[in-house]
C-alpha cells in the first residue's frame, strides 16, 4: 500500500497564465489594437451619416443619440491607446507584483468593454434627451478603469531604471 502524498500548495510568488506578464502583454496589444479598428471605424461611420445628411442620426430631436454615439467612439479610441499603454507598462515593470497586475489587467479590459457600450447602448434608444438604459453601464466601467490607473500609478511609483 502506498502513503497518500500530502497535497501541494501552489506557490503565492507563481504566476498563472491570468497574470503572466507575457501573457497580458500580448492580451492588452491585441485588445488596444482590435479596439482602435473599431472605434476609429465607428467614426468613419459617424462621418458619414453627417456627411449623407441621416435625419435619424442629424436631427435636433437625435441629438441626445448624437452625443452618446460620439462620446462612444471617443472613449473607446482613448481606451484602445490605454490598452496599448498598459502593454507598454508590463514589459517596463516587470517587478509588479501578480495580483494588482492581474486585477489592474481585468478591470481595464472590463472597463474597455463598458464605457463606450454604455455610451453607445444609451444612444440607442434616448427619451425625451435622456440617454437609453445602456448607459447604466457607464458608472461600473469607470470605476473598473479608476482602478486600473490606481493600480499602475502605484506600480509606476516604484519604477526603477
Amino acid at each position: 500500500m502506498s502513503k497518500p502524498r500530502p497535497t501541494q500548495r501552489p506557490d503565492p510568488n507563481a504566476t498563472d497564465s491570468t497574470s503572466n506578464p507575457s501573457v497580458l502583454t500580448g492580451r492588452h496589444l491585441r485588445i488596444g489594437w482590435w479596439t482602435l479598428l473599431l472605434f476609429l471605424t465607428l467614426g468613419i461611420v459617424l462621418e458619414a451619416l453627417h456627411a449623407f445628411k441621416i435625419g435619424s442620426y442629424l436631427s435636433v430631436t437625435n441629438e441626445t443619440r448624437r452625443l452618446m454615439w460620439t462620446l462612444a467612439h471617443a472613449h473607446g479610441t482613448l481606451l484602445g491607446l490605454v490598452n496599448l499603454a498598459f502593454a507598454l507598462t508590463l514589459r517596463v515593470l516587470p517587478q509588479w507584483s501578480a495580483r494588482p497586475r492581474g486585477l489592474a489587467s481585468s478591470t481595464l479590459i472590463g472597463a474597455t468593454l463598458l464605457m463606450p457600450a454604455g455610451f453607445f447602448l444609451g444612444g440607442v434608444n434616448p427619451r425625451a434627451g435622456d440617454p437609453g438604459l445602456g448607459i447604466l453601464l457607464l458608472p461600473l466601467g469607470a470605476l473598473m478603469l479608476l482602478i486600473a490607473v490606481l493600480l499602475a500609478a502605484i506600480a509606476a511609483k516604484n519604477y526603477r531604471e
